[in-house]
């Protein structure tokens, strides 16, 4: 993959009706990978969890937000430490997102970048 990196922000760069900003808070599932879309990684770094922040971020900038379909095609695993969660780190998305453009299989695809710590697995 080819990636350009800058110090612009991307709604300098691009039309905001073709950024679709990626938050596990979405009610939107990412159906599919639209290839005149641009795809913003909503990636914090930090060691907790906020909550809607990325949604927040994404609704404050008037941008379309998606979610990987993690509950559409896994299921929660049984564990003792009954951990689930759909937060996934940059690197993780952007496996995925990888995988299933080259697969265009979410199975596949969400196999290759939800680690089993996350509290989903495929289901048999």
């Amino acid at each position: 993959f080819q990636i350009d990196t800058t110090q612009e922000s991307y709604l300098d760069l691009f039309p905001l009706d073709k950024i679709v900003y990626l938050t596990p808070d979405s009610e939107n599932v990412l159906e599919d990978i639209d290839p005149n879309k641009v795809y913003v990684l909503g990636g914090l770094v930090d060691e907790s969890i906020h909550k809607k922040l990325t949604l927040r971020r994404a609704q404050e900038q008037s941008l379309q937000t998606a979610r990987l379909p993690i509950r559409e095609y896994m299921v929660k695993s049984v564990s003792s430490k009954n951990y689930h969660s759909e937060t996934l780190a940059i690197n993780q998305v952007f496996d995925v997102l990888s995988t299933y453009y080259e697969t265009r299989s979410w199975p596949a695809a969400l196999k290759a970048g939800v680690s089993p710590g996350k509290g989903y697995v495929l289901p048999d």
